[in-house]
């Protein structure tokens, strides 16, 4: 059985349900940092090894230490692969090009940063790219992200593999099991980092065009980033928007997502979407902007609904034309569920992944 060590920063969602089906196909040890402990308690396999390190902030220079640590972990495993969640810490990444590392596949989720991200570290952008050359195999989840590295970044086609990110509702099903909140007919969901690129302008612009055909409409935001009272300068309509402008606690995530019928993404750019991944998980519709890898998560009139991006009458025009059709919603719903059993399959996306591990020790081997 291969030996594989899976290393991450952040994406504990992505990585958690990757561990919990790989483990089935590999010898697998997590390695992570202590901070992310508890994230990760109680919902990963028992079969799983967890080694944890300390990690201090970016900026303490006892990351030096910390990334020694790291490296003595991986060297005492001796992994046949070392997968890697793309992470944006320029001390993995100068740990990356100075040190001589097993077999590397690492996932990238984003391949730039997104407009208007204020929250990532400065210059990661830029280090980060050692990880598209040091890989020997990388992982996006779309098509789209594939063409910018083999194009942009001249990676070899042959390093640069396909797979979907797989469905999120069932771990935050599991996560909080004892309230199922009933699905509110009206109620709309913008869920994540607020931030200019996910355009919660447009939705907020539709609303108004919303609420002429569909009085009921509501809209939950949640999420932290931007102070959310620039969108309000003279105030909202509590009736029409609850607003959780913060961090949402993980056991309360499910029940925003089983409240509501549609989840929006009116995004201005996009690579992937974990929100889309949750939704369908959860049975909540999407609809969403025809923008990124958007295209390839969303098929359109079939699980969810795409409309131009910055379109605020075809944002507001598909909103109405779900929230207006319970038997289009129940066949959509029907079609997003079916997926989680299919492309969006954790168990199918460890089986594809372990291929890559095949096949990467193959060529190491000839």
């Amino acid at each position: 059985m291969i030996k594989v060590a899976l290393l991450h920063f952040a994406f504990e969602d992505y990585t958690i349900e990757l561990a919990n089906s790989l483990v089935k196909y590999v010898d697998l040890t997590l390695i992570h940092p202590e901070k992310t402990s508890d994230f990760c308690s109680n919902v990963l396999d028992s079969k799983i090894r967890i080694i944890n390190f300390q990690k201090p902030r970016i900026r303490d220079p006892r990351n030096l230490l910390s990334m020694s640590s790291m490296m003595r972990i991986i060297k005492d495993i001796q992994p046949d692969i070392l997968h890697v969640q793309e992470t944006n810490d320029p001390w993995y990444d100068w740990t990356l090009l100075l040190n001589k590392m097993p077999p590397l596949v690492t996932t990238i989720h984003d391949v730039f940063r997104h407009p208007g991200d204020n929250m990532s570290v400065v210059g990661s952008e830029y280090t980060r790219r050692i990880s598209f050359y040091r890989s020997q195999q990388l992982i996006v989840h779309t098509h789209q992200l594939r063409k910018i590295l083999i194009e942009q970044f001249r990676i070899p086609q042959d390093r640069v593999n396909v797979l979907p990110h797989g469905e999120l509702g069932s771990l935050y099903q599991r996560r909080d099991s004892q309230s199922i909140s009933s699905r509110e007919p009206y109620t709309l969901l913008f869920f994540g980092r607020i931030l200019p690129y996910k355009g919660l302008k447009y939705l907020l612009e539709a609303m108004p065009l919303i609420a002429e055909s569909i009085p009921e409409v509501k809209l939950i935001i949640a999420g932290k980033g931007e102070n959310i009272k620039q969108y309000f300068p003279n105030g909202c309509d509590e009736k029409r928007y609850e607003i959780i402008n913060d961090f949402i606690p993980l056991e309360k995530v499910g029940n925003l997502f089983q409240r509501s019928t549609i989840t929006v993404l009116p995004y201005i750019e996009a690579s992937q979407s974990g929100v889309a991944a949750l939704s369908y998980g959860m049975g909540t519709l999407v609809v969403a902007s025809d923008v990124g890898g958007l295209s390839e998560i969303v098929q359109h009139k079939k699980d969810g609904l795409l409309v131009p991006p910055c379109d605020t009458r075809a944002l507001a025009d598909a909103i109405i034309s779900l929230l207006s059709d319970r038997y289009l919603q129940q066949q959509m719903q029907t079609a997003a569920l079916a997926r989680c059993q299919q492309d969006l399959n954790w168990s199918n996306i460890a089986a594809q992944t372990a291929q890559i591990y095949q096949r990467e020790i193959m060529q190491k081997r000839n």
